[in-house]
């Protein structure tokens, strides 16, 4: 590790650690932020518990410049999924950053103390980052915004309770000097992070991070057989539960043109490497009937890092994002070289883990329509957990009325194929029909048409095909279909 690197190194990585300019070089591409911290620069406060970004013992907080250079964006990430040379430029903090030299503890720190929120204290270095990252935007949050911050954090002793007691308390201590919510705008860690700032790509042996679409277009069509790396939290697995040997990694996190929201009135492009937490909130606009489903994807810490796109390019059977963007009529944008292209996002599943896309294609941006007048649109997620859990169904619907008959209905759901898939029988057996009950009966008894559901860990067949049917029964419900509240409430409660 050392200080001063000059600007013209492109194959060093380069990032902050408080407050201090430091260097890596000469380490595997795929090596983790978690690996780094434990064996190269000994910061041992960093836990690894399940290396796959689903406890939070591991988490880090990242800041990132903003592209007019006037203040920092803090957030939590899982160090243990997140590729070293991705911090590439970024302010990088650990719960070793927050105590002030000879100074008192930070208040977040204080507060797990005062508040007995450490048990066996295995957990405790990602819970305190966790809401370090909540302080340095609301230093006093209410309880469910507690609770959103820490879902991403699981505790072996069930001390969750004092955790949370100081996760609301800890904006009642003095302010710290170092990381309070200035820190966003300290002058000093401005200057730094600008001085980090490429003229020239990274790159070194099995990773390089284009800086426009055009030279990472030249780069995968030069290297068709490289990985396309974006939040990681998918190909971070590939490296810490499979223990593979990857290919070489074009990192797109550093295209500006891809970490771009585009709004007007067709609809909202989201660039390929915009993450998740923007992605979601861009659409959760247009379409607030979505938050619930947008909280419960992934944890925070997850929806920093991971992109939508990358989501979509995945094209796992159960991801959360497909069921409602097909529904939606969402459409992705693909580039090849120069040329580009666009494709219904139900087009472009053909299989299991097999999709529409040439030799050294890529996704640059999924273009979500925008709401239409009168239309219906929810989403359902059917889990074991409220929280970072995998579905056994995921339900979209989006569907219109004129007069007292359905005029249009797109119906898709994830769990239920090999392939996020829309419903298309099911849409049939409604389209044209009264919207009463009846019709969505004669509707739910088509799916047995569109889906033979697998039988696994998670539910078997037969509840998968129930539970979807019951998702129908209950957006035909919650869309005013019949003011019948003991009804709903039962349809409801067997959907869970």
């Amino acid at each position: 590790m050392t200080a001063g690197v000059p600007q013209s190194a492109s194959n060093i990585i380069r990032f902050l650690l408080d407050g201090e300019q430091v260097s890596a070089s000469g380490l595997p591409p795929t090596m983790t932020v978690l690996e780094y911290l434990r064996e190269v620069a000994h910061r041992t406060g960093t836990k690894e518990g399940c290396a796959e970004g689903d406890c939070g013992a591991c988490t880090v907080v990242l800041g990132e410049l903003a592209p007019d250079g006037t203040r920092v964006g803090y957030r939590a990430v899982n160090s243990c999924i997140r590729l070293l040379p991705t911090i590439d430029g970024q302010d990088l903090v650990t719960v070793e950053s927050l105590q002030a030299r000879d100074g008192p503890l930070h208040p977040v720190q204080q507060a797990m103390v005062d508040h007995h929120g450490s048990q066996c204290g295995f957990c405790t270095p990602g819970f305190v980052m966790s809401l370090f990252a909540l302080y340095l935007h609301n230093p006093s949050p209410a309880r469910e915004q507690v609770l959103e911050a820490l879902a991403g954090n699981l505790c072996r002793c069930t001390g969750y309770r004092p955790i949370i007691d100081a996760g609301m308390r800890m904006g009642g201590y003095p302010t710290p000097a170092n990381w309070s919510r200035e820190a966003a705008y300290s002058s000093a860690r401005l200057a730094a992070l600008r001085a980090l700032r490429r003229t020239q790509s990274l790159k070194f042996p099995g990773f390089r991070a284009p800086r426009s679409c055009d030279e990472l277009a030249a780069a995968f069509e030069a290297d068709p057989g490289a990985v396309l790396l974006a939040g990681g939290t998918d190909i971070g697995l590939w490296v810490t539960q499979q223990l593979r040997e990857l290919p070489s990694i074009i990192y797109i996190g550093e295209v500006a043109e891809l970490k771009c929201i585009r709004s007007d009135a067709a609809g909202i492009m989201i660039g390929a490497a915009v993450p998740l937490t923007e992605g979601w909130g861009a659409i959760v606009a247009a379409y607030p009937q979505l938050a619930e489903l947008a909280q419960r994807f992934g944890s925070p810490p997850v929806r920093n890092s991971g992109t939508l796109c990358g989501n979509i390019a995945n094209g796992s059977p159960i991801g959360d994002a497909m069921p409602v963007l097909i529904a939606l009529g969402a459409e992705i944008e693909l580039r090849r070289g120069s040329h580009t292209r666009r494709l219904p996002l139900d087009q472009f599943y053909l299989g299991y883990q097999r999709k529409d896309l040439a030799s050294a294609e890529f996704i640059t941006a999924v273009v979500v329509p925008a709401p239409q007048a009168g239309r219906r649109v929810a989403s359902y997620k059917v889990s074991k957990r409220f929280d970072q859990d995998i579905s056994a169904v995921c339900a979209a619907f989006a569907v219109d009325q004129q007069g007292d008959r359905v005029s249009f209905a797109r119906i898709a759901f994830g769990g239920l194929a090999a392939i996020p898939a829309r419903a298309r029988a099911t849409e049939a057996a409604l389209t044209g029909r009264p919207w009463n009950l009846d019709s969505i009966e004669t509707a739910a008894a088509a799916l047995t048409e569109d889906f033979r559901p697998l039988t696994d860990l998670r539910a078997s067949s037969a509840y998968r095909l129930q539970a979807a049917g019951n998702l129908l029964r209950r957006f035909y419900f919650e869309s005013g279909g019949v003011a019948n509240a003991v009804r709903t409430a039962e349809v409801v409660a067997s959907a869970r």
